[in-house]
C-alpha cells in the first residue's frame, strides 16, 4: 500500500524568547487503509503531532505530505480545503452543535464547503447513521442524545465527506468502558468497510493494543513503533 501520510524531520518549537522544542525531528509514515494508534503520557508531544498531521498546526521545520500533496507549504485556504475534503476529525469531546439535530450535525462538514447537501449526500448521511446505529435519534437535538450517541454522531460527521484519513484524539476518553469498546469496534468496522486510514491518539494502552500498529511518543521522540 502507498503511504497516505508522510512526515519528514518534523520539529516543533514553541516560544520566542524562551524556546521549547516539543517534537525533535519526527520521521513517520502511515499506509493507506491502515489502523494505527499513537500512545504517550500527557506532555509527550502526541497531541502536537496529531495537530500537525491534521494541518491544525504548522511545524517549525520539516515536510508533511498528505495524499501525495505537500501541506507544510500550503496557504491557509488550501489547508482548510485539505481538512474539509481529505481529513476527518474525532475528538474526546464531540463538539456537536446543540441547536442542530443529529442529521444536521452529520451533514455540517458538507455545508461548510459552501454546498447544499444533495440527495446523494443525504443518502450517504442516512447510510452512515444507520451504520453507526443512530438512526433512531436522527431528528434529536444533540442535547437529547446519550454520550455514546453523541460520539457516534461525531464519527458519522467525520466520515460524511468520505475522507481518506480519520484522526481521532482520545475518542473514547469521555465514555464508560462498555461504550468505549463499542465505539472502538465501530471505528474498526469503518476501517474495514470503507478503507479509511485511522490514526488514534490515546493514553489507554488497552485501546492501543487492539490496533494494527502502536507508535509510542515520549518527550517529543518516537521510542517504539510496533507493527503486528
Amino acid at each position: 500500500m502507498a503511504n497516505i501520510i508522510e512526515l519528514k524531520d518534523i520539529r516543533k518549537v514553541y516560544g520566542t524568547v524562551v524556546k521549547t522544542e516539543v517534537l525533535h525531528g519526527i520521521n513517520l509514515s502511515f499506509e493507506e487503509g491502515s489502523f494505527n494508534s499513537i500512545i504517550g503520557q500527557s506532555g509527550s508531544g502526541k497531541s502536537t503531532l496529531m495537530n500537525i498531521m491534521g494541518t491544525l498546526d504548522l511545524p517549525t521545520s520539516g515536510e508533511i505530505t498528505i495524499d501525495g500533496k505537500r501541506t507544510d507549504k500550503m496557504t491557509g485556504n488550501e489547508l482548510a480545503r485539505v481538512r474539509n475534503e481529505t481529513i476527518g476529525f474525532i475528538f474526546q469531546f464531540h463538539y456537536l452543535l446543540p441547536e442542530f439535530t443529529a442529521f444536521e450535525n452529520v451533514v455540517l462538514p458538507y455545508r461548510i464547503s459552501g454546498r447544499t447537501p444533495s440527495a446523494e449526500i443525504a443518502s450517504r448521511a442516512e447510510e452512515l447513521m444507520e451504520f453507526v446505529q443512530i438512526k433512531a435519534v436522527r431528528d434529536n437535538l444533540a442535547t437529547n442524545m446519550s454520550g455514546g450517541q453523541q460520539q457516534r454522531t461525531a464519527i458519522a460527521r467525520a466520515l460524511i465527506n468520505n475522507p481518506r484519513v480519520i484522526l481521532a484524539d482520545e475518542p473514547t476518553g469521555n465514555l464508560d468502558s462498555d461504550t468505549s469498546e463499542k465505539v472502538f469496534r465501530l471505528m474498526r468496522d469503518l476501517n474495514s468497510r470503507y478503507g479509511t486510514t485511522f490514526v488514534i491518539i490515546t493514553h489507554d494502552r488497552r485501546i492501543a493494543e487492539e490496533t494494527d500498529r502502536i507508535i509510542e511518543v515520549r518527550d517529543g521522540n518516537i521510542v517504539n513503533d510496533i507493527k503486528k
